[in-house]
């Protein structure tokens, strides 16, 4: 019996994918029709509550829309739009994280998140770099991040820098691999296709 976390999750699915050259959220991944259900499927058993965060509803499995997904509103594509969104959206202190583009993030790593992720305001995942959009958050940033909007700040390592942050290191680079481009994606399909085995 897998004992669910207590904090909500929230895949975040509203990128432009430029380098990918389509719309990485709709391709299809292992056993899945798209990224997108492959991160909810996974995630699921794991989570009480899945929020998709986006900038239209392009999804066409199954799950509450009116309930768990979360459209940002204008024009400009900003993950910290997203997270002004999800802050305003979800009713709890802290909310978990991940983009829909790190398939391979396992459950037992964004245990170890949730769980160090006490005394912090957020707390992201680190290998060789930083994953900015890996880890828990806490909604009481909500007023930090309109104020970085509001001075056309976007950048998420800025609000990271200037609040209580913790970095959790992991060793395995593969694991959060960003499938920005087409080889990144072809690398994370093979690692899973053998996973599957």
């Amino acid at each position: 019996m897998i004992k669910p976390f207590k904090i909500p999750c929230v895949i975040l699915c509203g990128g432009q994918s430029r380098r990918m050259g389509e719309d990485k959220s709709l391709l299809p991944f292992s056993n899945s029709n798209s990224l997108t259900q492959y991160q909810y499927n996974k995630l699921k058993p794991h989570f009480n509550e899945i929020y998709l965060s986006s900038k239209v509803d392009k999804f066409d499995f199954d799950f509450n829309k009116d309930k768990y997904l979360v459209l940002d509103k204008g024009d400009v594509f900003s993950p910290l739009i997203a997270l002004e969104t999800i802050f305003k959206t979800i009713k709890s202190s802290k909310v978990f994280i991940i983009t829909v583009d790190t398939p391979l993030v396992t459950i037992e790593s964004i245990s170890r998140l949730i769980n160090e992720s006490i005394n912090s305001d957020i707390c992201v995942a680190q290998t060789q770099r930083t994953h900015n959009l890996c880890g828990v958050f806490s909604t009481n940033l909500l007023d930090e991040v309109k104020q970085m909007l509001s001075k056309d700040i976007h950048k998420i390592g800025y609000l990271l820098k200037n609040n209580k942050t913790k970095y959790i290191d992991f060793i395995n680079e593969d694991e959060f691999i960003n499938l920005n481009n087409k080889d990144e994606y072809n690398k994370a399909m093979s690692i899973i296709s053998k996973s599957n085995k």
